[in-house]
């Protein structure tokens, strides 16, 4: 990606009426452009990092044994009335169309009535179970109030995983596995030291059910954790009764707030048994198919990593959801050559500001974009037959030499 080629500009200023810091940083430093409150269009450079979020969370599902699948969009009203979702009653979120022909159709909101209807064509028997299912879709939820830049918005990207079991030992099994794997997908984004497994209400289904909350200063939900942070408690849930439950009634419990980035569910019956997805068992008697459903935020990760990694300057990722690895600049005419020969072959890592402007205001873009590492080959520079590279994390500065860089970055 060359600077010079791309539409896409830095601002001085982020729209006054973006008040959120990863909303700020992410239109400021040319990731996202926004359309309306909640609606954001994910331009080159933010789209990069939707895909390494993307990446990292459908390598550790496929380890785990899950399918990956893309659902449409557009609802047919039917499977949500036989669960009575589909009214506004019931769920006050929708957005609807009427079609020219007559009728109506819904946007999804989430896909637990889709994808157990769809399931009814391919689960029959014991030996089709388990199944796990899971998708990168855009979702659509008619919020009151659309807030917090990408963190809550009315259309966003959403990893839902969907899982179907012959038992509920089974489904425990299963739900299980996911919990690990949440971890794994969260230390490898950089917030695993700050995100918690935390106990949620589990409805009408089960005792509880569990939410993945990031400590963030600007996270909408409250949370309650004990002194080693092993016992992490929704405010939801939090009360004497469930601290005697959990066998932990004298601990102390100190308040923050965190933005939910997933959640795990044991739906059980809940949509299988409405919408009529059986199976035959062993017995040959038939049953009911038990099932789970495991959420992912895409599109609110990037914000929440946004918001947690970032200073007065700008944006600060970490190398596993950077855009690119390194932010190239060329000063002079020699060192303009010398990082076009740089460049050439590492279109995929490197960021090249091949710009006509003055260096600082490439230091500062690259500063605001937040890449990494920034490489810096100029007339100066090459004096001593060197490059400069600058640790975005922490300033730190030093030169290699010419012939390491191109060898071994």
């Amino acid at each position: 990606m060359r600077l010079s080629k791309s539409f896409v500009k830095t601002l001085r200023d982020a729209p006054k009426d973006e008040t959120a810091t990863n909303g700020a940083l992410l239109i400021r430093a040319g990731y996202i452009h926004k359309e309306m409150a909640g609606v954001y269009d994910y331009l080159p450079l933010g789209l990069r990092v939707l895909e390494r979020i993307k990446g990292i969370i459908r390598e550790e599902l496929n380890k785990i044994g899950c399918e990956e699948v893309l659902m449409t969009s557009l609802q047919n009203p039917e499977p949500w009335e036989k669960t009575g979702r589909f009214s506004d009653q019931e769920v006050d979120i929708w957005f609807k169309t009427e079609l020219a022909s007559g009728g109506v159709l819904g946007l999804a909101p989430t896909h637990e009535e889709p994808i157990t209807t769809l399931m009814k064509s391919y689960i029959s028997s014991y030996k089709d179970l388990p199944l796990y299912v899971y998708q990168f879709q855009t979702k659509f939820r008619n919020e009151l109030r659309a807030k917090s830049g990408i963190l809550r918005g009315r259309e966003f990207l959403m990893k839902d995983l969907y899982s179907f079991h012959s038992s509920e030992e089974d489904l425990n099994r299963f739900y299980h596995e996911v919990e690990i794997a949440y971890g794994r997908i969260f230390d490898r984004l950089g917030i695993g030291e700050d995100t918690f497994e935390t106990f949620a209400s589990g409805g009408i289904f089960s005792k509880y059910s569990h939410e993945f909350q990031t400590i963030l200063p600007v996270g909408e939900d409250t949370i309650y954790y004990n002194n080693d942070k092993s016992i992490v408690l929704n405010k939801e849930v939090f009360n004497q009764e469930v601290l005697d439950d959990l066998g932990v009634p004298n601990e102390k419990f100190e308040e923050t707030t965190a933005a939910e980035v997933g959640n795990i569910f044991k739906l059980k019956f809940k949509y299988s048994e409405p919408i009529g997805l059986k199976f035959i068992d062993e017995d040959n008697q038939q049953k009911t198919v038990y099932m789970g459903c495991y959420g992912i935020g895409v599109s609110r990760l990037m914000g929440v990593i946004a918001e947690k990694y970032s200073d007065s300057k700008g944006l600060v990722w970490p190398e596993m959801v950077a855009p690119f690895k390194y932010y190239l600049i060329g000063i002079g005419d020699t060192g303009l050559a010398e990082a076009e020969k740089f460049y050439d072959g590492r279109e995929d890592t490197v960021l090249f500001d091949d710009r006509d402007r003055r260096p600082g205001e490439k230091f500062a873009d690259s500063e605001l974009i937040g890449i990494p590492f920034r490489i810096v080959i100029s007339d100066k520079t090459l004096a001593t037959n060197e490059a400069e590279i600058t640790d975005r994390r922490t300033g730190e500065s030093w030169r290699v030499g010419i012939k390491e860089l191109f060898e071994k970055f």
